[in-house]
């Protein structure tokens, strides 16, 4: 469950740049440079599995705070933890 506020954020494509267009793999322009040590220019990836639920600690593929699983159950956001639904009246089992 997401509120939609964050479902602006879900809506991102995953390569939106252009080819040759500051890409990483293009020695002219705004690409990688020549004869570079990679070990020195290395940023800080995105790691797709490092986030974890708060609750039941599963991991996460995308910047969420919760799980669906935990979201539903709590009927909150699963990625700023608002709470979006009412669930006090849901029969819902606890695994």
């Amino acid at each position: 469950m997401v509120c939609s506020k964050c479902e602006k954020k879900l809506s991102k494509v995953i390569v939106p740049d252009k080819w040759k267009e500051g890409a990483s793999n293009v020695t002219e322009g705004g690409g990688r440079k020549v004869n570079e040590n990679k070990l020195l220019s290395k940023k800080q990836r995105w790691q797709p599995y490092a986030s974890r639920c708060k609750t039941c600690k599963a991991t996460l593929h995308q910047d969420a705070l919760y799980c669906q699983g935990c979201a539903y159950q709590k009927g909150i956001c699963a990625m700023c933890g608002k709470q979006i639904l009412d669930t006090s009246n849901y029969k819902q089992s606890a695994k």
